[in-house]
């Protein structure tokens, strides 16, 4: 292999900087290897670290070097993401990856129309925020390579998700990536597909002729992976185009399963501040619901960015459902629980659902044209309804029961 350059570094370093590392590299001539370990937790882990470090050196052709390590509790897929991007900055020529294996309890797939009240943020290039994330049973984990990641760290992003994809116990939530703006986006598709990716979130869209490019570059990612699992979309609308244009990128797709809007952007775009009460933005979220049940694909709603108003977060969530949301963005650990919770039905809905479905049933096994609960016709809609809260409840159940077993193995 050539050389481009003598010495690099990729990494975190500091005080503050906890469940990472900093590598720096230097070519020499001769004299093989020498690795200089810095950790606090060398006495345990030292000797694993310096096995890795020569286990990837070896892999990608690394025979003589001054390797520095500044090590801050850094899981070895990190260190493995840290360390290939380095090699890679020397070596541009090198395109095989040093994958971690599969981690078993991720190998489940998820459905087009599974319960999604709950997805939480995490930035690509901070994996201090992985390994609790799924204790927080959020509905969904998004790690993020967009504007979560600064342009200097987005390599490294690439690389540190593709890693924690493969490596990081997520507990049964869905597992989703939000790509950078198309057309960037497509490079990072290759990072994410083979790896067991269940969602990925699309940003900034305004066409759907951008989802059709998402599609087909998964579809010519999956073919040469050998990738059986379904691969779902889920659009973000952020401008006033977006908006225009919902239901069009609704449907761009079969592989849609829900629309989200994105507030910052869209008020940022249209000239206005984002409120609470949210006046501003009612036109743009109320045409997201509409293109989303349109299209029968879910309809999600921004992420409400105060973290210690919970309160607010309650309001905000129950506003959201009364106007046809299904689920929310957080930004915070602390917001999935109210999140989830809020967008559930009341046992009180959910009985008075349970006895329309029953009263409906029966009146179609009897052959009777009208039905009735009490004083009250149900007619089709109020049925659909019914039928949908109590799906809901069950899904809940469902995700309670697979996190209990998914927790216990």
């Amino acid at each position: 292999m050539s050389e481009n350059i003598k010495q690099t570094s990729a990494g975190k370093r500091g005080d503050k900087v906890r469940s990472d590392c900093y590598i720096e590299i230097e070519l020499k001539k001769s004299g093989g290897l020498k690795i200089d370990l810095k950790s606090k937790v060398d006495s345990m882990y030292g000797d694993s670290i310096r096995d890795h470090v020569k286990k990837m050196s070896e892999f990608f052709g690394l025979k003589n070097a001054n390797i520095l390590i500044e090590d801050a509790g850094a899981l070895p897929f990190v260190i493995a993401a840290r360390f290939e991007l380095a090699v890679k900055k020397i070596f541009s020529e090198i395109n095989k990856e040093f994958l971690p294996e599969f981690n078993k309890k991720n190998l489940y797939k998820t459905t087009k129309d599974r319960l999604r009240r709950s997805r939480l943020y995490l930035p690509g290039n901070e994996p201090k925020f992985y390994p609790n994330a799924g204790l927080h049973k959020p509905d969904g984990i998004i790690l993020d390579l967009e504007d979560s990641v600064s342009p200097t760290e987005k390599e490294a992003a690439q690389l540190i998700v593709r890693n924690a994809l493969r490596s990081i116990d997520f507990y049964g939530a869905e597992r989703m990536v939000r790509i950078n703006q198309l057309p960037k986006g497509l490079d990072d598709l290759k990072f994410i597909i083979p790896h067991n990716i269940h969602v990925i979130l699309i940003p900034k869209v305004e066409s759907a002729e951008q989802i059709i490019q998402v599609e087909e570059k998964v579809n010519e990612l999956k073919k040469k992976h050998n990738i059986k699992n379904e691969i779902y979309f889920m659009p973000i609308i952020e401008s006033a185009l977006g908006v225009i244009k919902s239901y069009d990128i609704a449907s761009a797709s079969k592989f849609n399963c829900a629309l989200a809007v994105g507030l910052e952007d869209y008020t940022a775009d249209i000239g206005v501040e984002r409120t609470n009460e949210g006046r501003e933005s009612i036109f743009a979220r109320s045409m997201i619901v509409n293109a989303a049940k349109a299209a029968k694909i879910q309809a999600i709603d921004t992420v409400f960015s105060d973290v210690s108003d919970m309160e607010g977060l309650r309001n905000s969530v129950l506003e959201a459902k009364s106007i046809g949301f299904e689920g929310k963005g957080c930004i915070h650990p602390r917001q999935v629980k109210v999140v989830n919770e809020t967008f559930l039905p009341t046992d009180l809905e959910i009985e008075k659902a349970k006895k329309i479905v029953i009263a409906f049933e029966e009146a179609e096994v009897k052959g009777l044209g009208v039905v009735s609960l009490g004083s009250k016709m149900i007619d089709a809609p109020v049925v659909k309804r019914a039928r949908r809260i109590v799906k809901l409840a069950e899904e809940n159940y469902l995700l309670k029961i697979n996190w209990r077993e998914g927790n216990s193995q």
